[in-house]
């Protein structure tokens, strides 16, 4: 990476003002052809972001922590013009030609560094030209938001820790939906690719495709998010939904920014391929 934050900045929150509370997003992101083509999940993407200054407040920011970018410790995007990643192979010109020229915003990237810390306490890393914004980001963000107006940085997540210190990282973001940021988990609750079959519908899964995703869509329908970090516990069963497990971290971010009693909204409760869950969740 570039850089490590140094000394704190003198505002705070930077540029990000008072407002109402924001929801929160956990978005199962699927295959990127999702992108460009016009499908359910587009759709329904599409739906969500237009609720946005309606039924929600308009974001400042979007803050979007996806499975895509893993690192050692936890980062942020400090740059103020992130590139469009193309982090995927095998796919259509098409899709490698789309572009997300979203803004960032290196000043509050400084100020929330300051005040979501990492282990030991210190302030997380700024990025300042290596990432950018990757298809578990822009994939779902340039249906929701297609002038690319507002501004978006990623957050990282450091693989090697234990899915309770993703947790743990996560409960500090609650502070920024009191500051106009839209927090999106990008990732899906269950997907294993090893096992994909294509030409499934919608509706068919493997057993232990949905068995998991049962599990975890009660523990979120119950309001019992801490439950969410303890998938691993499930043994063999997580294990076949994640064979490696960044796809289910950002559920993790998103439900540890989420405050006791608010209610959960489904969408997109189907499958893609047999074995990648579509499930996403607003909360707020």
């Amino acid at each position: 990476m570039t850089e490590i934050t140094g000394a704190a900045p003198q505002n705070p929150w930077g540029s990000l003002k008072k407002s109402d509370r924001m929801p929160v997003l956990f978005v199962g992101h699927g295959s990127p052809m999702n992108a460009i083509g016009d499908n359910e999940y587009s759709r329904s993407w599409r739906a969500l972001g237009a609720r946005f200054g309606a039924d929600y407040p308009p974001p400042q920011l979007i803050l979007c922590i996806s499975a895509h970018w893993l690192t050692e410790g936890w980062w942020l995007t400090a740059m103020d013009r992130p590139k469009t990643i193309h982090d995927f192979g095998g796919f259509p010109q098409e899709l490698f030609d789309q572009q997300y020229p979203a803004p960032g915003d290196a000043a509050a990237a400084s100020a929330i560094s300051h005040q979501v810390r990492q282990r030991g306490s210190a302030p997380l890393g700024l990025d300042t030209a290596e990432w950018g914004l990757d298809h578990g980001t822009w994939s779902v963000l340039k249906p929701m938001f297609p002038d690319a107006a507002i501004p978006v940085m990623q957050l990282s997540m450091d693989y090697s820790r234990a899915p309770e210190e993703h947790y743990a990282l996560a409960r500090q973001l609650k502070a920024l939906r009191e500051r106009g940021v839209l927090i999106v988990g990008s990732g899906n609750i269950v997907h294993n690719l090893r096992q994909a079959q294509r030409g499934a519908a919608g509706h068919q899964a493997y057993d232990w495709a949905l068995e998991f995703d049962q599990t975890a869509g009660g523990q979120i329908q119950q309001g019992n998010l801490d439950a969410l970090q303890n998938f691993l516990k499930l043994g063999q069963l997580a294990k076949m939904a994640h064979p490696t497990h960044e796809h289910y971290l950002p559920l993790l971010y998103a439900a540890g920014a989420v405050d006791a009693g608010e209610q959960p909204q489904f969408f997109n409760t189907n499958f893609q391929l047999g074995s990648i869950s579509m499930r996403s969740v607003v909360w707020g």
